[in-house]
């Protein structure tokens, strides 16, 4: 019998660690083209309806702008925890408190505004976002639970209590029935960059200054030293003084932070106020945008213009050729699959290896034996 074996290279090639993202992207294209064959559909066509037609007009280019912003965000935060080599799984959850928390302002005080009011929402969007990214933070820290899951868990949480606001205490009571909270007020909509040619706002630019300053912090500052180190090398870290339960709420409440900033800048901008469903699932394709873009907060900004695109792809490709939207997951999936794919096979290589079955001993031992 024969079995297969990852054996850890002793060196990673460096060409290959920089061209990773790039085969991971043309795999996907390939079993992308063999996807839409079997569904019937000319691949060449539909990968121009897919990502050229959605980029093909100004206005366009916003509607990417504002796909691109949340998943630039929450990336951008999720990479300094997996650089930490902490598995934040929930930025999906602290999204929407962000969003939750942020809206709490013009839904609770609709007669306040003037200018304090967007930044208080942000501020307040930051800082619930940080508060529940610090529940699987204390978890791991004081008991050393595994927050893939306590993080993973707490997102049904988000969208429930969500749910249970929008159709309860916060609905607004002349939105005949519809679970939805009040429009805000002017002072409570986030600014949009050029009104005269599209609706992309402040938050693509939130989104651009946070992974310039991420970036700032973990290549020329110490922090960011003690993240590669804890993340690298727990051990060595202790040696040197770094403190990993500090790590772990840093790196969890960055996170938040910024997926909580995410969340207030997509209610106040794009939606304008509370619903049901405020994310397709930004928090979940940020792990994408995060791996895609190497866990390098600059390379992020280019991939989650790349994962931007797959939305508007799909929803393009639903109008023009009638194939559900959920392409656009199915891409993002693959996607994923052909990057960890890629890196693990750039870290490991693959050896077979077989085994002989036991021999059974002869007749005449086994009597000896008795």
């Amino acid at each position: 019998m024969m079995r297969l074996e990852l054996v850890k290279r002793p060196q990673r090639s460096m060409l290959f660690s920089a061209l990773s993202p790039f085969i991971a992207f043309v795999l996907t294209i390939i079993a992308g083209a063999i996807l839409f064959a079997l569904l019937g559909v000319n691949p060449l066509k539909a990968f121009q309806i897919y990502f050229l037609e959605p980029i093909s007009q100004v206005w366009q280019l916003h509607e990417l702008a504002i796909k691109a912003a949340p998943l630039i965000l929450i990336g951008v935060g999720l990479s300094v925890c997996y650089r930490a080599n902490i598995w934040n799984i929930g930025a999906e959850g602290q999204f929407i408190l962000g969003g939750i928390v942020g809206s709490s302002i013009p839904v609770l005080f609709p007669q306040f505004e003037g200018p304090l009011v967007l930044p208080l929402m942000l501020l307040f969007g930051m800082v619930g976002g940080a508060a529940y990214a610090a529940i699987p933070a204390l978890l791991k820290a004081r008991f050393n639970t595994n927050e893939i899951l306590t993080s993973l868990m707490l997102v049904y949480v988000a969208q429930l209590f969500l749910d249970w606001l929008v159709r309860g205490p916060w609905r607004d009571p002349k939105g005949f029935n519809f679970p939805q909270t009040i429009q805000f007020n002017d002072s409570a909509i986030l600014p949009e960059l050029m009104p005269a040619s599209g609706r992309a706002n402040w938050g693509f630019v939130f989104a651009l200054v946070a992974a310039v300053l991420v970036w700032i912090l973990m290549s020329r500052m110490l922090k960011g030293f003690e993240v590669r180190v804890l993340g690298s090398s727990p051990r060595a870290g202790r040696f040197a003084g770094f403190g990993i339960n500090r790590m772990v709420f840093f790196a969890f409440m960055l996170s938040g932070a910024l997926a909580g900033l995410a969340g207030i800048s997509e209610v106040s901008g794009a939606i304008g106020q509370l619903q049901p469903v405020i994310s397709p699932g930004y928090g979940f394709a940020a792990i994408i945008v995060a791996f895609l873009g190497r866990l390098n907060p600059l390379g992020i900004v280019a991939a989650g213009l790349v994962l931007a695109l797959t939305y508007l792809g799909g929803e393009a490709v639903q109008s023009a050729l009638g194939i559900s939207d959920k392409v656009a997951r199915v891409f993002q999936g693959m996607l994923l699959f052909f990057v960890l794919g890629c890196d693990t096979l750039i870290h490991y290589r693959i050896r077979l290896i077989g085994f002989a079955a036991p021999k059974l001993e002869s007749a005449p031992k086994l009597e000896e034996a008795r």
